[in-house]
């Protein structure tokens, strides 16, 4: 009896699960299912042009895990394509990468799904609309960020950088 697959960790999360063949009548078409953490395979070797063994690290999993996983989505793909049928994406062992993020003008917390398509510049807090918004860690301190100067015999954290501009 082998053993339930781990949790894969995705990224980004498809908002189009449907493709199909143009001119055919979806009731006419057989499927292929592709799995999210496939997609997730395809999307970052292929579409982000990774290597195989940040891939694995990205997604939780081993290389030779990766491997079979982003073979088993492009020989779908293949299948697909050839063979002139849909693709539905849905299904599959994943979880979902959160981000946590903290508004620095009035100290709210919340989370976004990693690649749901804002870049730090454009998010604004919620509650405030505050842009003073940074990505933090479980503990609350902002992530990728050391001490880096000094002002009268102390260090500054990030925070107190962005509102000394």
């Amino acid at each position: 009896m082998s053993r339930p697959p781990k949790c894969r960790r995705v990224e980004y999360m498809p908002e189009l699960t449907y493709f199909k063949p143009a001119g055919v009548p979806v009731s006419e078409l057989e499927e292929v299912c592709l799995t999210v953490e496939e997609l997730e395979a395809i999307r970052l070797k292929d579409l982000l042009g990774l290597e195989q063994e940040s891939c694995a690290e990205r997604m939780g999993v081993s290389r030779p895990t990766y491997h079979r996983i982003l073979t088993a989505a492009r020989t779908k793909i293949a299948e697909a394509l050839v063979e002139g049928k849909a693709i539905r994406v849905e299904g599959g062992h994943f979880e979902i990468v959160m981000r946590r993020l903290k508004c620095y003008s009035c100290g709210n917390q919340w989370e976004l799904p990693t690649g749901a398509g804002h870049c730090r510049s454009e998010i604004t807090c919620p509650k405030c609309a505050g842009r003073e918004v940074l990505r933090i860690n479980e503990q609350g301190w902002p992530l990728g960020c050391r001490w880096q100067r000094r002002e009268r015999g102390r260090k500054l954290d990030s925070a107190e950088r962005i509102k000394k501009g």
